[in-house]
């Protein structure tokens, strides 16, 4: 008898902005297969990751906690002996692998090289990608950190099939993950028990890099937004044949899939194999104020689809606050796992999604440095924000009201006083809980992150 559980697909992408993909309000470009996913199933506005930078949005992810409760703060170092995701820290795949699951990772990792850190030490089978926090698409070659503190990073090659490093070079990675995201499915299927796929993309992050193909659909395009529509246009193409291998072996019924970016879109000034430093601001955050770094909502506002047709029912636009640590808890809902038996900041909106039921209040917060942030209804408060990295912040205290203002164009913090303290408040103590948990768990253990940028 086959087992009525779902299979589960993660799809991430990487530094990919709130309105990048036509669903979602591109005009100058077309995202074909996730606007199908999104009509087939739902599609959310008011989805958040729980970090502006990658490592803490993943670990924020796999573990349903918030970062710094996962373990993981800012962005991990790149180099072979780097720790990162804390082993007392359980991911989506070792609960899952508990359940009877089989797991796979294709795609990029960044949550540590280090053994001990590794997607096979957090429960991943099967594990093909790289392990650093990016890699030119065709070499994969991780080159990035000529002359910054610590091993030596450039250049570092980082390609790895389970803990064996491999070779392809010449071919490009965004497609390099599909073909590998196939080859588990075809395998997986095969057994009695189901699977989790988890699918991290490295586009659209910088290096910015195409085949000539897709550079030639948007030839009409500037260079930096040509670039990234063809990067974006390659993941939706690889997404829409790993859809149609669920389809060839009969599983798109019973399979649960996730979609989103880890963070807002990058405004650095990073790219080449050489060195050079040319400044791309291709991706766009649909209007919203703030970039990759930043805690107002360009930062942390994200894409988000889920597709079930089993459970979900199709057409749906779901304007409930959300975030990326939600997705543990959703899953393990979805598979029948016992959520109580784990430390779980997220929240399970899988009643919302398949039955229509609103989610309770809550406030989602954030923290990056100096800045913290939460929202709670349709409030947003951001403590010392930023828009972009390395700058001064804009306001100490920023308020707005994100249901009428999403672009956060207007500060109201002393037109509302009390609001404004009780969201403070709010803030301040949950940044001290998180502070504490980190003087208790972490903070003496050897966890290697870089400053903000050192990707």
């Amino acid at each position: 008898m086959a087992d009525p559980r779902p299979n589960v697909i993660v799809y991430l992408t990487d530094d990919q902005g709130y309105g990048d993909l036509s669903c979602m309000g591109a005009t100058d470009f077309r995202t074909p297969t996730l606007d199908r996913l999104a009509k087939d199933g739902v599609r959310f506005t008011n989805w958040y990751s729980n970090s502006p930078v990658c490592s803490p949005s993943r670990a924020a992810l796999l573990s349903g906690r918030y970062p710094g409760n996962a373990g993981v703060r800012s962005i991990l170092r790149g180099h072979r002996t780097a720790t990162g995701l804390p082993a007392t820290t359980p991911t989506l795949a070792t609960m899952l692998k508990k359940e009877g699951y089989q797991t796979a990772l294709t795609g990029k990792w960044h949550l540590g090289l280090a053994e001990q850190s590794r997607p096979g030490a957090h429960g991943f089978d099967k594990t093909f990608g790289f392990m650093a926090g990016c890699i030119d698409f065709y070499s994969h070659i991780y080159y990035w950190g000529a002359n910054r503190p610590g091993p030596s990073l450039n250049p570092t090659h980082d390609l790895w099939e389970d803990n064996e490093e491999i070779w392809r070079n010449g071919e490009y990675f965004t497609e390099l993950i599909a073909k590998k995201a196939i080859e588990y499915i075809r395998e997986m299927s095969k057994a009695d028990k189901p699977f989790f796929l988890y699918v991290p993309f490295n586009a659209p992050h910088y290096p910015m890099h195409a085949p000539p193909e897709y550079m030639d659909r948007f030839a009409d395009l500037p260079w930096d937004r040509q670039v990234m529509a063809a990067m974006i246009s390659a993941v939706d193409d690889a997404i829409a044949r790993i859809l149609d291998e669920l389809e060839r072996l009969g599983l798109t019924e019973n399979t649960l899939s996730v979609f989103t970016s880890d963070n807002g879109p990058s405004r650095e000034s990073r790219n080449w194999l050489d060195g050079t430093q040319d400044p791309y601001y291709g991706g766009t955050s649909g209007g919203l104020k703030g970039h990759k770094f930043s805690l107002f909502d360009g930062g942390v506002k994200e894409p988000a689809i889920m597709h079930w047709p089993a459970r979900i029912p199709a057409g749906q636009v779901s304007d409930q606050s959300c975030a990326s640590m939600d997705i543990v808890p959703t899953v393990l809902d979805a598979v029948g796992a016992d959520v109580s038996q784990y430390e779980i900041d997220g929240a399970s909106v899988l009643s919302h999604v398949a039955d229509g039921t609103d989610l309770p209040d809550r406030p989602i917060f954030w923290e990056m440095d100096s800045q913290t942030a939460v929202r709670s209804g349709k409030w947003k408060l951001v403590l010392n924000g930023q828009l972009v990295e390395h700058t001064e912040p804009i306001a100490q205290i920023h308020l707005s009201d994100v249901e009428n203002d999403p672009g956060e164009t207007v500060n109201l913090a002393d037109s509302e006083p009390q609001i404004t303290a009780q969201l403070t408040q709010l803030a301040e103590d949950w940044r001290a809980g998180i502070e504490k948990r980190w003087e208790d768990d972490y903070a003496s253990a050897d966890y290697e992150y870089v400053a903000h940028g050192m990707v």
